[in-house]
C-alpha cells in the first residue's frame, strides 16, 4: 500500500488488487465532503444534533449486520476526496456519498465518480431541494446510482442498502 498525500497532510490509501485475491466481504466507502466534520454543532436546526462520529459508527454497524466493512472518510478538500474516490475502484465495491457543497460545483468530483464505474449512491442530510436554490442543482447526481435528499441521519441507513442492491445487480448502468 501507499499514501498520496492531500493537501492538509491527509492520506488516501491506494492498493493494486492482487490478482486471484478475493475479499473476505464487500466493502462500501463513506466518503463525506466539506464541514460535514462540524456535523453536531453546524446548523443544528438543519442538520440535528447527531456528529459524524454517530454517522459513521450507525453506518459501520448496520454495515455488519449486512454483511459489508464500511471504510470512514471525509475531507474538507476536493483533491482528498476525489483521491479517495479513485483508491475506491481498487479498495471497494461501492461508495455512500455525501459531497456536501461540492455536489453544487464540483466537476472533478463528478468526474471521478464517472470514471471509477462502481455503484455510487448520493446522500444529503436535508431536503436541498426545500433550501436556497443555489442547492437545487447537483453536478454529481447524474453519474451516480441513487439519491437521496432530506430523510435526515436515517437516510444513510438507505443509502447502504441502495448502494448494497446496486453492487448486487452488477450490471453497470441498471436503473430499477
Amino acid at each position: 500500500m501507499s499514501a498520496t498525500p492531500g493537501p492538509a497532510g491527509e492520506s488516501v490509501e491506494s492498493a493494486a488488487a492482487s490478482p486471484g485475491t478475493v475479499a473476505a466481504r464487500p466493502s462500501v466507502l463513506l466518503l463525506h465532503g466539506p464541514n460535514l466534520n462540524l456535523l453536531g454543532e453546524r446548523d443544528p436546526a438543519q442538520y440535528g444534533r447527531t456528529t459524524l462520529a454517530d454517522i459513521e459508527a450507525r453506518v459501520t454497524e448496520l454495515g455488519a449486520e449486512l454483511g459489508v466493512d464500511v471504510a470512514c472518510h471525509q475531507s474538507n478538500h476536493e483533491g482528498v476526496l476525489v483521491d479517495h474516490v479513485h483508491a475506491a475502484r481498487r479498495l471497494h465495491q461501492g461508495i455512500v456519498l455525501n459531497p456536501g457543497a461540492h455536489a453544487h460545483y464540483s466537476i472533478a468530483l463528478r468526474d471521478a465518480i464517472e470514471a471509477v464505474s462502481i455503484p455510487c449512491v448520493e446522500i444529503h442530510i436535508s431536503n436541498v431541494h426545500a433550501r436556497e436554490p443555489f442547492r437545487h442543482t447537483s453536478v454529481t447526481a447524474p453519474v451516480t446510482r441513487g439519491y437521496i435528499s432530506g430523510c435526515g441521519v436515517f437516510g444513510y441507513d438507505l443509502a447502504l442498502r441502495a448502494v448494497l442492491h446496486r453492487m448486487a445487480e452488477g450490471a453497470e448502468g441498471a436503473q430499477d
